[in-house]
């Protein structure tokens, strides 16, 4: 299957909220109606990767991915890769990420470190961050999606993939960084 559809939403979601929503930790979806907008590394993975599984669903006119599959993308970063390789028995890992390697529509989760916030809330792996690949329709460019909140333009942001992949290189070599996709989830 192409996944045209679930491309194209992601896209839309994309072009109409960089730039214009910031960041804030903890904020899933419902902080997009704030004045001004924000969410979360995991609200806005979830978002682009509902819109998209929905709208697979909706152009077959029946189901492809199960509504129970989709509302288990509704957590926080470390979940969403777990849950994903749970269904799917697919994960990248580390050095294996590469821009030949990943999948076309791949959902990567980073450790960052090791936060004070993260001290109440263990996660798996150690993932605290996460971001979605997405592509440009008119050339099918890949580029990363991700809400960050840092000192450098904190936000929704979108970055070609390949500078995403040379800037987080240590983290990935490291093996800080994991590998899923979501669209494996289809029936």
């Amino acid at each position: 299957m192409t996944f045209e559809a679930g491309e194209a939403a992601m896209w839309r979601l994309v072009q109409r909220y960089t730039g214009r929503v910031g960041y804030r930790r903890g904020v899933k979806s419902e902080g997009l109606s704030a004045n001004p907008p924000v969410i979360d590394c995991s609200g806005w993975t979830a978002l682009l990767l509902t819109h998209a599984l929905h709208a697979e669903n909706e152009t077959a006119s029946r189901t492809i991915f199960a509504v129970d599959d989709i509302e288990a993308l509704h957590t926080w970063s470390d979940r969403i890769v777990h849950e994903i390789e749970h269904r799917t028995g697919f994960i990248l890992q580390g050095a294996g990420i590469t821009a030949h390697t990943l999948p076309r529509r791949a959902t990567i989760g980073l450790k960052m470190g090791e936060p004070a916030w993260a001290i109440n809330h263990p996660r798996p792996r150690g993932i605290t961050h996460i971001v979605q690949v997405v592509r440009r329709p008119e050339d099918d460019a890949p580029f990363v999606s991700e809400s960050f909140g840092g000192s450098v333009a904190p936000g929704i942001s979108l970055t070609p993939l390949a500078e995403w992949l040379a800037r987080w290189q240590s983290h990935i070599l490291a093996n800080e960084a994991w590998a899923v996709d979501a669209f494996r989830l289809a029936s």
